[in-house]
């Protein structure tokens, strides 16, 4: 398939993934590594709450907040 067609059917919502080769894929800079951190027990119900009212995970919340807090902080810094 030649790639503007692939493009066309991507634009059009059409399901691409079966054209995809994603024996390599990978994803740069996102190397995940786990990490255990402590919190007071308030700070995971408010936690707790935020989440549920976004309708994410806890863990998603964290993810977000911490990904904008050194964004803000990279931004700053420059």
């Amino acid at each position: 398939m030649k790639a503007h067609d692939l493009d066309n059917r991507f634009d059009d919502s059409d399901d691409i993934i079966d054209e995809l080769d994603l024996s390599q894929a990978s994803r740069p800079l996102r190397k995940q590594k786990r990490v255990n951190v402590d919190f007071p027990t308030w700070m995971i119900d408010s936690l707790d709450r935020e989440a549920a009212r976004l309708g994410v995970t806890r863990q998603s919340i964290i993810k977000i907040w911490l990904a904008e807090r050194l964004e803000q902080h990279v931004s700053h810094s420059h």
